[in-house]
């Protein structure tokens, strides 16, 4: 595994991100269980380590420099993507993860036991159902729904400042035509994630207290 926690450092230097040599053995320890677990549970389709450290651990970190907020909630999150990765970096903010996979849910918490994140909380269920009294100051997804279906389903765990970081591929202009009114595209940013050659966005998506309308730069 030399060869891709080399390719996950220079990776994430070309994200602007320094990785302590603890970080570094945390997300290949990481690597490590999601490549056994993932021989018979089938996790990603993705099977290839290095092909894993590009699209799954690089692709999570290419948004560590734009995410806000203490409290964080990864919705859809899988095999936890992109939440353990960023939960690895920023141990000082707290992250809870959702899935409504069983199979999914014990490798996170499997993954939560082995490598000490005492700042992950897992949830199996479907983020409608989850309720939440404190909300949260940010929720992020990674090709988990719809734009309108994110909103839908999460906006009653925001808080009254939150937004909502949703991680595309293609620029989705069929699905902003579609999002709610009462919510606007902050931002709009283009992603470039070092090992892999296509197109990824990130959207800010925010309440819309003042009735303007959505707007995104590309």
């Amino acid at each position: 595994m030399n060869d891709e926690r080399r390719f996950l450092q220079r990776g994430a230097a070309q994200l602007g991100l320094s990785l302590s040599d603890a970080h570094l053995d945390a997300r290949m320890n990481y690597l490590a269980l999601l490549i056994k677990w993932n021989r018979a549970y089938n996790l990603t389709a993705v099977r290839d380590p290095g092909q894993m450290v590009a699209r799954h651990l690089l692709d999570s970190l290419s948004v560590a420099p734009l995410l806000t907020g203490q409290r964080i909630l990864d919705v859809g999150t899988g095999p936890g993507l992109p939440g353990i990765p960023l939960a690895i970096l920023y141990p000082e903010r707290q992250f809870e993860l959702l899935d409504s996979n069983g199979k999914k849910t014990r490798f996170l918490i499997e993954a939560k036991l082995q490598l000490g994140l005492s700042n992950v909380k897992v949830h199996c269920c479907r983020v409608e159902s989850l309720r939440d009294e404190q909300g949260f100051d940010a929720i992020t997804s990674r090709a988990f729904a719809s734009l309108a279906d994110m909103v839908s389903g999460c906006e009653h765990l925001l808080t009254p400042a939150g937004r909502l970081f949703a991680m595309k591929g293609q620029y989705p202009e069929q699905e902003l035509s579609q999002l709610p009114k009462h919510f606007i595209v902050e931002a709009c940013h283009n992603l470039s994630v070092p090992g892999v050659d296509e197109a990824r966005h990130l959207l800010v998506i925010a309440p819309n207290h003042s009735g303007e309308l959505t707007a995104c730069d590309q």
